[in-house]
C-alpha cells in the first residue's frame, strides 16, 4: 500500500473517532466518573478495517491530538488533564484495543466476516479495554480492582452492541468494496 493512502486512512480513522466524541457521553454514576460513549466503536472499526499497525496508529494519533488539547473526547474534553481522572486506563488501553482487534481479524481471517468482527471487537475493544479501564479507575478513585470491575459491568450491554454496529458496518463497507479489509 502506498505512504500517502496509509496516512490518510490513519488521519481519517482519528478524524472519526474524535466525529464519535460529538455524540452525548452519558454519565452513569456507578461507573467511578467513566461515562458511556461511542468512540469504542470507531476504534473497533479502526482495527478491523485497518489491520493492527495502522489501527494502533490512527487511534495513538487520535490521543496524542487530545493530549495537545483539542477537545475531541466525549464531552468535549481534551488535554492533558484527561490523563489524571478516572477514564486515563481507558484512553492509554485505546490504541492497544485497536491493535489486538486488528490482529484478532488476523486470527479469524478463516471465519466469516461478520463472525469474525464481532469477536475481535468484543476481545480487542472491550476485554483489552477493560485490562487497561480497570487499572486506571483503581488508580485515580477510590473503588478497589473488585469495586471497579463490578463498576465497568454496567458498560458490557452497550459495548456488545458496538461491537455488533462495528461487525455490521464492516460487512456492509465490504461488500461495496471488496478487498478493502486488509484481512480479507
Amino acid at each position: 500500500m502506498n505512504k500517502d493512502k496509509t496516512l490518510v486512512q490513519i488521519a481519517l480513522y482519528a478524524a472519526l473517532i474524535a466525529a464519535l466524541g460529538l455524540l452525548p457521553k452519558f454519565n452513569i454514576p456507578v461507573a467511578g466518573g467513566v461515562p458511556l460513549t461511542a468512540q469504542t466503536l470507531g476504534l473497533m472499526l479502526a482495527g478491523v478495517m485497518l489491520g493492527p499497525v495502522r489501527g494502533f496508529l490512527a487511534v495513538a494519533l487520535f490521543i496524542l491530538v487530545v493530549a495537545l488539547g483539542a477537545p475531541l473526547l466525549a464531552g468535549g474534553r481534551g488535554g492533558l488533564g484527561v490523563f489524571a481522572g478516572p477514564t486515563v486506563g481507558f484512553i492509554i488501553g485505546f490504541p492497544f484495543a485497536a491493535l489486538v482487534t486488528g490482529l484478532m481479524m488476523q486470527m479469524l481471517k478463516k471465519t466469516s466476516l461478520f463472525v469474525g468482527v464481532f469477536i475481535a471487537s468484543v476481545v480487542g475493544g472491550i476485554l483489552v479495554l477493560y485490562a487497561f479501564g480497570i487499572p486506571g479507575m483503581v488508580a485515580m478513585t477510590s473503588l478497589t480492582f473488585a469495586g471497579a470491575s463490578k463498576a465497568i459491568l454496567v458498560f458490557i450491554p452497550g459495548d456488545l452492541i458496538k461491537a455488533l454496529i462495528a461487525a455490521l458496518i464492516a460487512q456492509s463497507v465490504a461488500r461495496a468494496m471488496p478487498g478493502i479489509i486488509p484481512s480479507r
